[in-house]
Formats: structure tokens, C-alpha cells, sequence
């Protein structure tokens, strides 16, 4: 199989692209995995990448190759050989770990019935991509449906974005760009705000039935008119001397306290039968 040693290649000039530009992957619907755990778990769900691209070390590793064979199954992808050299000016990571997949960032499946409204998720304005990430990966883990992402947030499907993930993305329904004040006024159950100078506490209110969460940028929260849209605001209490929580482990702790009260919910209805 060729080697690509060029940074002129045509390939290289994209995944480079694709690595620093979100304008570049919204324009061409492209993004980048990074490891073989979101390759894998894209695979499981998705099916075969684009198109693999791998270092020459690591395909020289013969145990890599029967592994790509496993994998990929009988209809292999595409795959592209790099020289280490280049595939480290390529990585996303200081610490490469040999193999990227290009991929065509999922389109929006349609949803019938009102499934969808069960638990989602509004969020304002995040900023930093790690913290999306990390809210995407308690998200899916929480069986949250829906992510409704305002401009400005930090973008979705950046590979820093995927990496912090890891892998929640492809079980999650991400919408981006959206007007949250609308999305928030037609919600059809409780819209829930947090802030710390809201008098109610998340531990004293009750999470059945749909319900969707807003949680803020990093530094200035959410916005009073989209604190306005919510049924409840409330604050998460802290018995310690700390002001605020980062915010993805406020929304983490937001997550399962709805998932503690309709496992309860159900227990308790399973023993009234």
C-alpha cells in the first residue's frame, strides 16, 4: 500500500482543514475520529468511516492489520497510509495513536410520537470544548435524547468536542444553531434553569415527566431572558466553601437526580401493583 509523505497531498490539505477549521466541516459535513475507541464505537452504530487513515508504524503492525480486518469487517474502508512524520502534523493529540477515520457527521433522524421530548438538553453559549464534551458524554449515559446547542456554543463536532465524548455523540440527537428562547417557550413539560442565585433546590423538585435542563456559558450563566422561559429555576446546593460548579459537572449532577427520581418513580409503581 502507497505511503503519502507530502503535505501538499490533497487528503493531508483536508484533514488538516478539518482539524482547525469548524467552518470546514460545517461547509463539507466532515469531521475527524481520533483512537480507536470512537472508531469503534462509531463503527458499531454508524457502519465504516469514509475513509481510515493510519501511520505507517502503525500499519506495519501486523496485529493492527488483522485488527482493522475485525473491525471493518468483509467491506473494508478506505484506507489511507501516512508517514509518522506527517500523521503527527495531521493528529488532533500531542501523542498520536496512529489511527484517524474521516467521517460524515450524522445527519438529524426524523422522530415520530413525542419520544424526543422526554429528557433533553438546552445550552447557552458553552464555550470550551472539553466541558461540551464532557455534558454530551453524561448526556448519553443518562439517556438523554435531545442537545439543542445556541450560536456560540463551542462546536458539537470538533474533534477536542469528540474526543472529550467519548462517543455519546452517536447516541445523542444534536441540534446546533438553534434559537433556544423558542425552543424553550414550545417545550411541552418542565424547563428547568440553573443558577446560583436561585432560591429552590434540585433536590427538592420534581423531575417526572418530560423535562429539559438549560445550563449556561462558563463564566456568565444563562441569559435572564432565557432564565425567563423556565418553569423552575434552581440552584444545586453546596455545604462546602466553593462559589459554583463547573458547568459539566453541574449538568452531570442535574442528569441523575432525574434518573434517580424515575427509577423511584418506577419502583415505587412497580410495588403498588
Amino acid at each position: 500500500m502507497p505511503v503519502i509523505t507530502s503535505r501538499n497531498h490533497p487528503l493531508v490539505k483536508q484533514l488538516i482543514k478539518l482539524e482547525g477549521s469548524s467552518q470546514y466541516r460545517g461547509k463539507t459535513g466532515l469531521t475527524l475520529l481520533d483512537g480507536i475507541h470512537l472508531i469503534q464505537i462509531y463503527c458499531s452504530v454508524l457502519g465504516n468511516p469514509e475513509n481510515l487513515i493510519v501511520s505507517q508504524s502503525y500499519m506495519e503492525n501486523t496485529g493492527n492489520e488483522h485488527f482493522l480486518t475485525i473491525l471493518c469487517g468483509h467491506t473494508p474502508p478506505k484506507i489511507s497510509v501516512v508517514s509518522d512524520a506527517l500523521f503527527r502534523a495531521i493528529s488532533p493529540v500531542k501523542t498520536p495513536t496512529g489511527i484517524l477515520a474521516l467521517i460524515t457527521i450524522p445527519p438529524l433522524q426524523k422522530e415520530t410520537g413525542r419520544g424526543r421530548e422526554v429528557f433533553s438538553v438546552m445550552l447557552e453559549a458553552i464555550q470550551d470544548p472539553g466541558n461540551l464534551g464532557s455534558i454530551l458524554r453524561s448526556a448519553a449515559a443518562a439517556n438523554v435524547r435531545d442537545i439543542y446547542l445556541s450560536q456560540h456554543c463551542a462546536d458539537a463536532w470538533s474533534p477536542k468536542t469528540l474526543r472529550a465524548a467519548m462517543g455519546a455523540h452517536f447516541f445523542l440527537r444534536i441540534h446546533v444553531n438553534c434559537d433556544l428562547l423558542q425552543i424553550s417557550r414550545d417545550f411541552p413539560g418542565t424547563v428547568i434553569a440553573t443558577s446560583i442565585q436561585a432560591a429552590k433546590n434540585l433536590f427538592d423538585i420534581s423531575l417526572a415527566g418530560p423535562v429539559a435542563f438549560l445550563f449556561g456559558n462558563e463564566g456568565a450563566g444563562l441569559s435572564k431572558e432565557l432564565i425567563q422561559t423556565a418553569r423552575e429555576n434552581i440552584v444545586i446546593p453546596m455545604p462546602g466553601k466553593t462559589e459554583s460548579l463547573n458547568a459539566a459537572a453541574a449538568a452531570a449532577i442535574c442528569f441523575f437526580e432525574k434518573v434517580r427520581q424515575d427509577r423511584d418513580s418506577a419502583l415505587t409503581n412497580i410495588g403498588t401493583k
